[in-house]
Parts: C-alpha cells; sequence; structure tokens
C-alpha cells in the first residue's frame, strides 16, 4: 500500500472512530428527561403487566435512563374506557385494554371478538402484525391514538358458580358480566344468557356479592384476579380470542424527538413479543393451578360445533357492521395462513 493509500485509509478510521462516538451523544440531545404513565386493569403479575414491565425497562435502557415508564396496574388510574378517554386527551401517556372497547370509536376493531374466528393464538397474531391490524391501528391516529402493537390476552372461557358449562343449553338464565362492547351483548343473548356489562375493576365484588353469577375471560386473567375465591366452575369454552392493543397518546407521540419515537417503538415491539411468550406458556400452568381449587370442563368437540352454530347469526351481523372490504380481507389472510400451515 502507497503512503498515500495509507493516509487515506488512516483518515477514514479516524473518521469512523469520530462518528461512532459522537453519534450516541448526538442521538442523546434528542431524547429528554421523561416520566410516562401506563395504566392498565389487570394485576402486575399477569402476562401483561409483566410486559408492561419489560417495556419499561426496555425504554429505560435505550433511554439511558431518561425516560422513566411508571406502571399503574389493577385500574387503580381508572376503568378502561377512563384511561381510553385519558390517552386520547393527553393526561395517559400509554394504556392497553380489549380490542373489543375500542369498538367504541372504530367498529371495525370488533372483527377481533368475532367469535370462534381464531384457531390458534398464532392465527391472532398474523391478524393483528399483518395488514389487518396494522390498518387498524393506523386509522386510530385520527381518535387521538397510536397503536404500539396487539399484545396477548387470549382465548376467553367462562365460569360461573351454578354449573358447569358443557352445552349452550348450560348457558340458560345465566347472569354473565361481559365487556361492553355489541358483540358480546349480541352473543352472550343469542346463547340465552343474560350479559351485564360491567368494567373489569367491578367484577370480582359483584362475583362475590352474587349480584352476577359468572363471566368470560382468559384463564391467566381468571387465575391473577383470583376469580377461584368467588367461583366454582370454570368451563373451557374457547369462544373468543382477546387481544390487547397498547395505546399511546398521540399527544406524547407528537412532542417526541425521531429518536425517541424509534426507541418507544422498538421497545413495544420486542415487549410484544415477551409479552406473547409469557402469556403462552402461562395459559397451560393456568389451567393446572386453578384445576386445583375450581371444577374445570373441557367443552366436547361436537358441543362446542353446536356453540359455533347458534352464534352464527352473531358473526353474520357484525360482518355486515365492520363491512365487506374488511372481512374479505380477514378472511384472505386466514386462508392465507391456514394454507400455509398445512404445506
Amino acid at each position: 500500500m502507497t503512503t498515500s493509500n495509507l493516509r487515506r485509509a488512516a483518515l477514514a478510521t479516524i473518521g469512523a472512530l469520530a462518528l461512532a462516538c459522537t453519534t450516541p451523544s448526538a442521538l442523546a440531545q434528542d431524547i429528554k428527561e421523561r416520566n410516562l404513565k401506563f395504566a392498565f386493569s389487570l394485576a402486575k403479575d399477569h402476562p401483561l403487566g409483566q410486559g408492561a414491565q419489560k417495556f419499561a425497562d426496555l425504554v429505560a435502557q435505550k433511554s439511558g435512563g431518561k425516560i422513566k415508564v411508571t406502571l399503574f396496574a389493577n385500574a387503580v388510574l381508572g376503568s378502561d374506557t377512563q384511561n381510553l378517554s385519558a390517552v386520547r386527551g393527553g393526561t395517559l401517556d400509554f394504556a392497553s385494554m380489549a380490542t373489543g372497547l375500542l369498538a367504541g370509536i372504530d367498529k371495525q376493531f370488533m372483527v377481533f371478538d368475532f367469535p370462534f374466528l381464531f384457531d390458534s393464538p398464532q392465527e391472532a397474531y398474523g391478524l393483528a402484525d399483518g395488514p389487518v391490524g396494522t390498518r387498524l391501528q393506523a386509522g386510530l391516529a385520527a381518535h387521538g391514538i397510536v397503536g404500539m402493537g396487539i399484545w396477548d390476552l387470549g382465548f376467553r372461557n367462562m365460569t360461573n358458580s351454578k354449573r358447569p358449562i358443557a352445552r349452550h343449553e348450560d348457558l340458560q338464565g345465566l347472569k354473565l358480566r361481559v365487556i361492553a362492547s355489541p358483540i358480546y351483548l349480541d352473543m352472550f343473548n343469542t346463547l340465552g344468557a343474560n350479559p351485564v356489562p360491567m368494567t373489569f375493576g367491578e367484577v370480582y365484588g359483584a362475583l362475590e356479592s352474587k349480584a352476577i353469577d359468572g363471566q368470560d375471560n382468559p384463564v391467566g386473567v381468571i387465575e391473577s384476579a383470583k376469580f377461584a375465591e368467588v367461583q366454582k366452575y370454570l368451563s373451557l369454552t374457547r369462544h373468543v380470542y382477546t387481544g390487547m392493543p397498547v395505546l399511546m397518546s398521540k399527544k406524547t407521540w407528537d412532542g417526541m424527538s425521531e429518536a425517541e419515537r424509534k426507541l418507544i417503538t422498538d421497545a413495544a415491539n420486542e415487549a410484544k413479543q415477551e409479552e406473547r411468550r409469557i402469556a403462552q406458556a402461562k395459559e397451560a400452568e393456568s389451567i393446572t393451578n386453578l384445576r386445583k381449587t375450581m371444577q374445570v370442563n373441557d367443552v366436547a368437540p361436537a358441543e362446542l360445533a353446536r356453540l359455533r352454530q347458534k352464534v352464527q347469526p352473531v358473526v353474520d351481523k357484525f360482518a355486515k357492521e365492520v363491512g365487506e372490504p374488511l372481512m374479505t380481507q380477514v378472511n384472505a389472510e386466514l386462508a392465507r395462513m391456514r394454507g400455509a400451515g398445512n404445506k
């Protein structure tokens, strides 16, 4: 190598080192000291709470400790509806709640709550992370919200204090708490139950006082909320899958630099994968634990088929409400995933 070439190589090395040294500090100047709040209704030890903690840890790590995310579990800042309003208004930075609760501001989110839509969590993840979920989350910007991904609550199952639910006739007359979403009300009415809309924070007390007979939730929620203390029967119906969108206030987002937005987005994506992993591992463990304190029954495939057939009119009704273009896309995505899985 000639002297001039050596000089050029040396200068290039020095330049690269200088860039490596200055880039973090330059980025650091774009990251401000911030104290952000993340509220949700579930317990802190629930997989969603663990995912939220992972998110908070990642944000602190990626921001060099400048951005702190404080978690507020167990609905201590208010109900899901109140948290949604606070995020939209900019007085709360992050919240997470069931997809059904977003139907009030965008009815297309109801599609995630269609009975028996998904055969597996992987199908739900695929729809949430693909074009359908991406488009629905992007539409939240018009409502003052930035969608940060859809986390996993799991498949819902029914508990009650009266009897095991082995067929749809067993639901007759049961007073069941439901999410305040039209599709849940119609679904349980169609099955012959008496649905009662209620915020999650009120459910334990209502079960304990016998104001309601039962409720439906994924087993991880049933365990962490200690519903076994006030419910005798758990029936593994897996009738609806519930995703949990993580919502960020657009006001908070708009006030951030590009560097801050990137680290928040990266942290949310990493935490989503971790939360889903924890949720999947926890489901089998929760069922094992609940069998020790509740009478747990599976539902025969033939009876699940009867349940599916019974609620088909509900699916048909709400498919019209969310619109044919979205339903066509959803069905095409599910068909594609099922086809790929069979290869």
